[in-house]
């Protein structure tokens, strides 16, 4: 069992930057790979971005250029760095990790773009 604590969201005006975390109980190493997903209010969760355990990562076309996703080893913890934020960047983030051919989630960090 996995259990995944995102945190790092919050309140930011349009252009604003925000960085998420989720910790991971288990060592990330280990992972086939971890992710970002997000969810809007009346909307589908949708992918946003994604690393690999060998190092590679995919993104939302929409958040590309804008959205890192980043890891720390040591720390059992994967990141996402948001920069240039927008409105339609509002949502409930959650951390996946993918683990012994299993899903796992965290239970969300909200992130609110507004003026």
């Amino acid at each position: 069992q996995v259990q995944l604590v995102e945190s790092g969201g919050g309140l930011v005006e349009p252009g604003g930057s925000l960085r998420l975390s989720c910790a991971a109980s288990e060592n990330i190493f280990n992972m086939n790979s971890m992710g970002w997903y997000r969810q809007a209010p009346g909307k589908q969760r949708e992918f946003v971005a994604r690393i690999f355990s060998g190092g590679s990562t995919n993104y939302l076309s929409s958040v590309k250029g804008r959205f890192t996703i980043s890891r720390d080893n040591a720390k059992n913890t994967v990141y996402l760095q948001m920069n240039s934020l927008k409105p339609e960047d509002t949502a409930v983030y959650y951390c996946n990790a993918d683990f012994k051919a299993r899903p796992y989630w965290g239970q969300g960090t909200q992130v609110t773009v507004s003026s």
